[in-house]
């Protein structure tokens, strides 16, 4: 959203069961490992789910427009879903306490310039190297506890980090929204600074270094570039086409020049024998359709929560913190129903919850599309977030299962990774095809709306200027107040059509994402589980006990 960033991604626990435990830890040290992850985790977390609500004050206080803002996200999450799989194999090659510190350093230091940033493009620059520090961070986490901890101690261990990085996604959003409605925006960015040296102190006194020894001795760093270059292309023709227009000849030479880096990257990847993204595995059936249900499914969520928080607090009206507590109970649902979930693909097998969550997340998309403007939250956004809730809730642990249940266990690591870069990828392609539909959708209504006012031409290209602010529009102090109220209603409501398209294509991809399980994903897994041939992986949050079916698996 960019609160999908506090949001768990598929296939977070699989990367760290898939690990061997190449430095156990002693009983002393767990706690002081796990609060490292943890805070560390959470820099990212609550980082990419704070920006989101910090738009609107991008585009008052940086004069920035709605394009600025989709960089803002954009730049981030670029880097972060490009380089995510490079920063794991840092780790294992490098060391993990090593590299993983590095992250959080590089994070720290860009978070300190974005909150020093006096103008909109250096802090989507800053925004650029936050990403490639989230991307040696994140990975790095999630593999120290798999190197920590011995099989038996891994489900509370799990459980652990689970249950407290969700309680960081919850308080993260609040806080932020505070910080920003009493404070200043700046101060979402240094509040990283404090965590990030406690976490350094927390990694260099407890958490002993580990590597892989199955690691290959060569990263892949034609792929990485390739693969960059080939989505930043891409992403720069869909959303600066809003503004240049695709005759432009910059998009026009970025939309195929990044197709091609794409192509190229894919027959890299096929060539090479180390390769960043393992093609062999998408020859199982199960595997590919899981990716692909896991790209559509999580394009819904980040594209279209993308303009949540700018309907809440442009339109609508909410301050910032209560824009941040908005998605609680979304939240709170997969926290809750995390365990009950893990447990669907044991008695109903793979097939049913991975239909009917995505088309729950449908419904809720839908319930979103239906509040005007003004209203209770109770009565307005509340069901819809809930609905969503329960939809993604029934969804993530059985995606999970499917990914590692459907390569050899040797490489379950490795596809649990390339499932997580791809649900961080599908958040990237949707904010800017989505963002391309919301301006369209609001520039054509309001200026449906506008004809009907009678204003001079100079006030009217004013308006026309800004369109790219979408809901920002600032409208001359010098009108007369029935004039300027009845264009603020022309700009909110235009807004909120935009919205409601957005929402609507929202619950179409999670439509299809259900219909890619029905064609796609082998429904025999039922059978499978009862038999004891399919790993059955831990629910989201297993706060309790020992994970008896935890298995560990060596990377690749």
């Amino acid at each position: 959203m960019k609160w999908t960033r506090s949001v768990q991604q598929p296939c977070d626990e699989g990367v760290i069961l898939s690990s061997a435990a190449s430095a156990p830890c002693s009983a002393a040290a767990a706690p002081w490992i796990l609060a490292a992850t943890i805070l560390g985790s959470s820099l990212a977390f609550i980082d990419g789910s704070v920006v989101n609500l910090a738009l609107p004050a991008f585009q008052a206080d940086l004069n920035a427009t709605v394009i600025d803002a989709q960089w803002v996200v954009e730049a981030y999450a670029l880097l972060l879903a490009a380089l995510i799989l490079v920063g794991g194999s840092l780790g294992d090659l490098y060391g993990r306490r090593c590299i993983y510190a590095a992250g959080v350093a590089f994070f720290a230091a860009s978070s300190i310039w974005c909150g020093l940033a006096p103008n909109i493009g250096q802090l989507i620059l800053a925004r650029g190297l936050q990403g490639i520090g989230a991307a040696l961070l994140v990975p790095g986490s999630l593999a120290i506890i798999g190197a920590s901890f011995r099989q038996g101690e891994r489900g509370r261990a799990i459980g652990t980090w689970s249950g407290f990085t969700s309680i960081t996604a919850a308080v993260g959003p609040v806080l932020g929204g505070f910080l920003i409605e009493h404070g200043s925006w700046r101060w979402v960015f240094f509040i990283n600074v404090p965590l990030a040296l406690i976490v350094l102190a927390l990694t260099f006194w407890h958490v002993p270094e580990s590597r892989n020894p199955h690691a290959g001795r060569v990263l892949d760093w034609a792929g990485a570039a390739l693969a960059t270059a080939g989505l930043g292309g891409v992403i720069y023709a869909l959303i600066e086409s809003s503004k240049r227009g695709w005759n432009d000849p910059a998009v026009m030479v970025a939309c195929p020049s990044g197709v091609l880096a794409l192509a190229a990257f894919v027959v890299l990847e096929a060539r090479i024998n180390a390769p960043l993204l393992p093609l062999s595995l998408f020859r199982s059936r199960n595997f590919s359709g899981a990716n692909l249900l896991t790209l559509f499914l999580y394009s819904a969520l980040s594209g279209a929560l993308f303009f949540f928080p700018l309907n809440l607090i442009q339109v609508q009206g909410y301050s910032a913190t209560s824009a941040g507590a908005a998605m609680l109970p979304f939240i709170f649902l997969m926290f809750l129903l995390s365990r009950w979930s893990g447990g669907l693909v044991d008695r109903y097998g793979i097939q049913p919850p991975l239909i009917v969550g995505p088309v729950i997340v449908a419904i809720g998309f839908v319930i979103f599309a239906i509040p005007a403007i003004g209203g209770s939250y109770w009565t307005t956004f509340f069901p819809a977030v809930v609905v969503l809730g329960l939809g993604m809730a029934i969804s993530v642990a059985p995606l999970t299962t499917t990914v590692m249940n459907s390569v050899p266990e040797e490489r379950a690591g490795t596809a649990s990774g390339i499932n997580n870069a791809v649900s961080r990828l599908a958040g990237v392609l949707s904010i800017g095809v989505l963002g391309v539909i919301m301006l369209a959708s609001f520039n054509h209504h309001l200026s449906l709306r506008l004809a009907g006012i009678d204003l001079e031409p100079q006030i009217r290209q004013e308006i026309d200027s800004q369109r790219v602010k979408l809901a920002a529009i600032e409208i001359s102090q010098g009108l007369d107040n029935r004039v300027r109220d009845e264009i603020r209603r022309s700009i909110d409501r235009s807004f909120v059509a935009g919205f409601r398209i957005v929402m609507l294509v929202a619950s179409g991809l999670a439509l299809v994402s259900a219909l890619i399980t029905t064609l796609m994903i082998e429904g025999k897994n039922s059978a499978l589980l009862r038999r004891g041939c399919i790993r059955s992986f831990p629910s989201r949050f297993p706060l309790h006990g020992n994970n008896d079916r935890t298995e560990s698996a060596a990377h690749d």
